[in-house]
């Protein structure tokens, strides 16, 4: 630190030159989207609801029931119902006690929906996207099922194993007792902290995902006859930067997901979400088939620049 200076830095965290980098991809993504005749659309960042999902903390605000939006996908939904066709956000986004070298509070977010595609269609256009704007070459996305990555490296099947196997896995892992913890939160820490390190180099989709972790997504059956949720995962350099799905549209079923997600809130000791009422309305109106993905712009831009810290790339980081 110069003489005189506050140890409080009045400084950006980014350089100047990663916000060029920052500016320039942004400005890709407006062109790829515009050539394919996908509509921008500007939303709110402070709504009513936020999403229920247990191992999410929404921020709120001093109003009552307000939130700042964790994604722009329910009011993105409700545009889609109202027939708005293929649209795009590129967003702020808001995660309370996300803090770390790939997680900032307040961060960009990139998402988009393709009505009458499905999952598959959708994972094209994130690989056409990414060879876009990181000039990386046609052979370098890859595909694989999450039981076939799982098998191939800790030599279980997500989908078949026992809840005990899967917590004494996640208790050797995790060095403490994981024995009441549900399915779902087994999966996601062996996944996080012993498969994710080891994915292949590049861009890997994973798809396929047990039903315990369908999220918003749809159901289906793959090959084997096993009920999957019709939800993908890129990864770029073994590290998430997008999370896609061929969307839920039926409203009875999405209520009693928001009411899954609250059960386990409660068990967690976290308060309790309302259902999004007008998300649901929607849902029951009409949402048309389609698929969607959530990419992480600063998560991109960390790869593109080289950066250690999303620090580096967000002009002014929390």
């Amino acid at each position: 630190m110069s003489e005189g200076e506050s140890p409080l830095s009045w400084r950006p965290t980014a350089t100047n030159d990663a916000l060029i980098k920052r500016a320039r991809l942004l400005a890709q993504v407006r062109d790829f989207f515009a050539l394919r005749r996908v509509l921008e659309v500007d939303l709110p960042v402070l709504g009513a609801c936020t999403v229920s999902d247990p191992h999410l903390d929404s921020v709120s605000t001093e109003a009552p029931r307000s939130y700042l939006q964790s994604s722009p996908e329910y009011f993105m939904k409700r545009l889609l119902a109202a027939g708005s066709g293929a649209i795009y956000a590129l967003a702020k986004a808001f995660r309370a006690g996300d803090r770390g070298r790939y997680h900032n509070p307040e961060f960009t977010l990139l998402e988009w929906y393709r009505p009458g595609w499905d999952e598959n269609q959708l994972m094209e256009e994130v690989a056409d996207l990414l060879r876009s704007v990181a000039c990386v070459p046609d052979s370098a996305a890859q595909r694989v099922t999450y039981r076939d990555i799982f098998l191939a490296t800790v030599s279980l099947d997500p989908h078949r194993a026992s809840l005990g196997e899967l917590a004494a896995l996640a208790s050797d892992i995790a060095q403490r007792d994981m024995s009441t913890e549900s399915r779902a939160t087994c999966l996601d820490l062996i996944f996080s902290f012993e498969i994710e390190a080891r994915l292949p180099p590049g861009i890997v989709f994973v798809h396929d995902y047990p039903e315990c972790l369908c999220a918003l997504a749809q159901l289906g059956v793959d090959a084997d006859g096993v009920t999957v949720a019709r939800r993908f995962e890129v990864f770029l350099e073994r590290r998430e930067l997008a999370n896609g799905y061929f969307e839920l549209l039926n409203a009875g079923e999405q209520r009693r997901r928001f009411s899954e997600d609250n059960r386990q809130r409660k068990a967690m000791g976290k308060p309790e979400i309302l259902a999004d009422e007008q998300l649901l309305a929607a849902l029951d109106a009409g949402l048309p088939s389609c698929a969607g993905v959530a990419l992480g712009i600063d998560r991109l831009l960390m790869h593109l620049v080289g950066a250690e810290h999303i620090r580096e790339v967000i002009a002014f980081a929390d």
